[in-house]
């Protein structure tokens, strides 16, 4: 395959499947690459009560709205169905169970080594995703194999957890919102936080908070963010007496400042506050099962979900990619620069109001504006 004028895309997620979308669209020459057997793999593995939080009208993805026949806030199997309609729209034909072993700039070609053959292309956009290799912490004492300890990417729902005392690591969304599910089929469940949150309803008086943030954010002089603030602290309340220590600023301000999504409480709060989910500080030491906190607390338990998040993990894939990376594991920016020329990132910012759907429906559209313009 020659190398001119070509684009090949790295994953079939929405982030690919957004470039390639717009490759359609703009008549560009493109391969798409996916190392599983269909699209976004990683959708039609979460949790079952998984929906997004963001609005269906902020979740779509270029040149294609997810119909107003799905609800305000999709389901990640309605999420599957919008994907499979995408690709079948812009007809994107994957190259699936291709696997990456290596990418690689010769001169100005990057080359792509996979498990079948070898890609040279004058443009690559990784749209692999933060959430590609789980983050597992080490603790003292902390041994990964056991089988009642599992990564939140292999929680589904609460059934295997009944009669169970069950500890969830880390109060993000996904920490929160499994909480919430073992929480309301009477499971007894502690979570260990670590961390000062910011912590904003999904929900206001009845309007996504969302709609109200974008609407907040186009005021001067800060108004919107006085505003934001109030709200959220009004709606959360002060949780230190359970053991939570949270943000006073607005969700949007510690987004924008860092990179951190909001936890975007569901129900999740008000069980903590009826003692249904018992909050507990950070860990110090496993023994098997059972825990060591930092403040000297001992607690057993008969299973424990990390979720603990993920990292990209390109340096495995990209000699030196690191450089492009900033101190919270993500890109820098959309696009590479220096040696990295001609190389794309999409669906990696964390910072910019919107959620991941929001930043890839931005962030595909600069890429195909970049590359279309210094082709």
């Amino acid at each position: 395959m020659t190398a001119d004028k070509h684009i090949t895309i790295i994953g079939a997620g929405p982030a690919g499947l957004a470039v390639a979308g717009l490759c359609s669209y703009n008549k560009l020459a493109y391969t798409i690459l996916e190392k599983e057997d269909r699209v976004a793999p990683m959708w039609h593995r979460h949790y079952d009560r998984l929906h997004l939080h963001t609005v269906r009208k902020y979740s779509s993805l270029p040149l294609f709205p997810i119909s107003k026949n799905y609800p305000t806030y999709l389901s990640k199997d309605q999420v599957v169905q919008y994907l499979e309609e995408y690709k079948t729209h812009f007809n994107i034909q994957p190259n699936f169970n291709t696997e990456i072993r290596s990418i690689a700039k010769h001169g100005t070609e990057w080359h792509i080594q996979s498990n079948k053959a070898e890609i040279k292309s004058t443009h690559v956009v990784l749209c692999t995703g933060v959430n590609r290799v789980p983050h597992i912490p080490q603790w003292k004492g902390f041994h990964k194999e056991n089988p009642n300890i599992i990564h939140s990417r292999f929680y589904k729902n609460p059934d295997e957890f009944i009669n169970k005392k069950v500890l969830i690591i880390g109060m993000g969304n996904t920490g929160a919102e499994i909480a919430l599910d073992l929480a309301n089929n009477n499971i007894e469940t502690d979570i260990s936080v670590r961390s000062v949150l910011n912590i904003a309803p999904r929900d206001l008086f009845g309007r996504p908070s969302q709609k109200s943030a974008k609407a907040l954010e186009k005021l001067p002089f800060g108004i919107g963010d006085t505003i934001g603030k109030f709200a959220k602290n009004w709606a959360i309340g002060d949780l230190s007496k359970f053991g939570i220590r949270t943000t006073k600023e607005s969700a949007v301000k510690y987004l924008k400042e860092t990179g951190k999504t909001p936890v975007l409480d569901l129900g999740t709060v008000q069980k903590i506050k009826e003692g249904k989910i018992k909050v507990q500080p950070g860990i110090d030491s496993f023994d098997e099962l059972n825990i060591t906190y930092s403040n000297g607390d001992t607690k057993s338990y008969d299973r424990i979900i990390l979720a603990t998040g993920y990292r990209a993990k390109l340096e495995n894939l990209i000699p030196g990619i690191d450089s492009q990376f900033n101190k919270d594991y993500l890109p820098k920016s959309w696009k590479g620069s220096g040696t990295f020329s001609g190389m794309y990132f999409c669906g990696f910012d964390n910072y910019k109001l919107g959620g991941i759907l929001g930043t890839i429906y931005n962030d595909s559209q600069e890429i195909i504006n970049n590359i279309t313009n210094n082709k």
